[in-house]
């Protein structure tokens, strides 16, 4: 099973939330198409670590470090592998 060890604690968002400056402040830099692509670029680029059980034991896991886009093209190699094995055993059994 898949875990995600880091997370923004709610009280970190509803804080931020509640401070009258700091949303302002956000909403103004959120209109700046630039300040958007830079903190998109910094959000891929965070670093996001998950425990990952090794297969074949009960109670041994390993810690995977790497950053959102390097998860996300992990997940898209994974889906398109799944989908060719799909499509491959359904041409066999014709």
């Amino acid at each position: 099973m898949l875990k995600l060890v880091r997370a923004i604690p709610a009280s970190a968002l509803l804080l931020s939330a509640s401070t009258p400056a700091i949303a302002q402040a956000a909403a103004e830099t959120a209109a700046t198409p630039q300040a958007i692509s830079k903190a998109e670029a910094d959000r891929m680029n965070e670093m996001v670590c998950e425990k990952q059980e090794v297969v074949g034991s009960r109670l041994s896991v390993k810690r995977i470090c790497k950053t959102r886009a390097q998860w996300a093209d992990q997940k898209l190699q994974d889906r398109m592998e799944v989908e060719r094995v799909q499509v491959q055993r359904g041409m066999k059994g014709e």
